[in-house]
């Protein structure tokens, strides 16, 4: 891990912009330790952290240091499916992929959050849970390829984009895929 606090150190030093770490094991290989994004953040290298590692335990640990080091960072949630849980620990917001296919969810749930309404947030939770399945319901892809692979099929079903397609070497979903896809979408009033 010296290597990767050394990198954050030098973006800091270099650039004249807020840092946000992203915590993506999935396409990075690497998990970011909460201690060490705590540090970062607590010495001012680090402006803030989003997390999609799935890693829970870690996200509450890292969210509780930094209100115990003054709340220097905005700490956000990229796993879409505990949005609720990580708000109800202190999480500032969230940035999660889902959001690219049902925006309109996550910004329901922001509100009620802010609100205190956490009946809301939990019933809109379990709402976008359910459009979360696109990624449950394919077959022969895993990780990125199901992962953005799923997203980037429900946004063509939807006419948002022209094409599926992702970056080589990863192959668009195709057939049995994007027909399991486009039912997900239209039992959840989607398309």
């Amino acid at each position: 891990m010296t290597e990767v606090e050394e990198h954050f150190r030098i973006l800091h030093e270099e650039l004249d912009l807020p840092i946000f770490a992203y915590d993506i094991p999935v396409c990075v290989h690497t998990k970011l330790p909460w201690k060490l994004l705590a540090k970062l953040g607590a010495e001012g290298v680090l402006a803030g952290v989003k997390d999609s590692s799935g890693d829970d335990i870690s996200f509450r640990y890292l969210v509780q240091e930094n209100e115990k080091n003054g709340h220097p960072m905005s700490i956000l949630t990229g796993h879409e499916v505990v949005v609720d849980g990580a708000y109800l620990g202190g999480a500032d917001g969230s940035v999660p992929g889902l959001a690219n296919v049902e925006p309109e969810g996550y910004v329901r749930q922001w509100k009620a959050a802010q609100a205190g309404d956490w009946a809301t947030v939990k019933a809109e939770q379990d709402r976008l849970n359910e459009i979360s399945h696109i990624w449950d319901v394919t077959s022969g892809v895993q990780g990125y390829a199901g992962g953005v692979g799923a997203f980037k099929t429900a946004m063509n079903l939807m006419g948002i984009f022209d094409s599926p397609t992702m970056p080589r070497p990863v192959k668009a979903m195709t057939g049995e895929n994007v027909e399991a896809i486009r039912k997900v979408l239209q039992d959840n009033g989607l398309l």
